[in-house]
């Protein structure tokens, strides 16, 4: 089967490689969370839809019968579970499952699940560590490894639910790993959809030119040392604690509505969705992040 790409728009993006990044006990941390707590926070925001749905946690076992590589690559044994929602539709509507992008979950869809369910069976996924779904401790040490914890981890859930030919969307990094699925998999995907896919760069010649202008110069090199030494915007965040709810929302708000070049975000949206955004972030317990 031909699998038909579509690409919405394009956002910079390479390789993938992570790093270990514990969290301490939810009683240590400067802002407690969970699990409980982000889905709760995603419930609040799909309290704004007017569709249906149901959420389960999609268990996912601990690894495929047969795999050289453990794709969970974790010294636990325990269960893996994948947070699902699943919204209301007629039975004969075809299949679209959505994958977010990165530091995100679902809930980031919230505006889109009405319209998609009038045409679809919508099945929105928080990705394996983020959102609601399990965070086991993560020992990836290579970009392949990275890319296998994924792909093979949706495709256990994709067994779980027992799906095939069904339409795959994935919004920024969730379009790598929804082109890696495909890739490997292009079995079970009828459409391809990528909206601002990471790693399908298609800058013009002049910011490529200002990008390796600022890579070359001092700036752009503590900017790479302290990227590589594990430093993302997540975990100055999480370091910052009450004060990195503050960024949080100020981002949202600029992200989503002064700078927004659609229909803003109102207050009440701007507040569920920092609100689910702080919980994810602080749960964190692994930094996946992008060369």
């Amino acid at each position: 089967m031909n699998v038909q790409i579509v690409a919405v728009s394009t956002a910079e993006s390479s390789q993938l490689t992570t790093k270990q990044d514990p969290s301490p006990p939810c009683r240590l941390k400067w802002v407690p969370t969970s699990t409980d707590h982000i889905v709760d926070a995603e419930k609040h925001l799909l309290s704004l839809v007017k569709t249906g749905y149901k959420t389960e946690q999609v268990d996912i076992g601990s690894g495929p019968s047969g795999s050289k590589i453990k794709w969970f690559r974790s010294s636990s044994n325990e269960p893996r579970y994948i947070n699902t929602v699943t919204f209301d539709s007629s039975q004969d509507s075809p299949t679209i499952v959505l994958i977010h992008g990165y530091g995100a979950s679902q809930g980031f869809f919230f505006r889109n699940f009405d319209t998609l369910a009038s045409k679809f069976q919508v099945i929105a996924i928080d990705l394996l560590g983020w959102g609601g779904s399990s965070r086991p401790d993560f020992t990836c040490k290579s970009t392949e490894e990275t890319e296998a914890w994924f792909i093979d981890s949706f495709e256990e859930w994709r067994k779980a639910k027992n799906l095939t030919n069904f339409i795959l969307l994935g919004h920024s990094f969730g379009g790598y790993v929804a082109s890696k699925y495909s890739l490997k998999h292009p079995e079970h995907v009828k459409h391809l959809i990528l909206a601002g896919p990471a790693g399908f760069a298609n800058e013009s010649e002049h910011s490529s030119e200002q990008f390796a202008k600022f890579k070359s110069s001092w700036k752009g090199a503590v900017a790479d040392h302290i990227w590589e030494c594990n430093f993302t915007p997540q975990k100055l965040i999480r370091g910052l604690g009450p004060w990195g709810r503050n960024i949080v929302q100020k981002y949202t708000g600029n992200r989503f509505g002064s700078y927004s070049q659609g229909d803003p975000l109102t207050e009440e949206e701007s507040k569920l969705l920092t609100g689910t955004l702080i919980s994810s972030i602080f749960q964190r317990c692994s930094n996946i992040y992008l060369l």
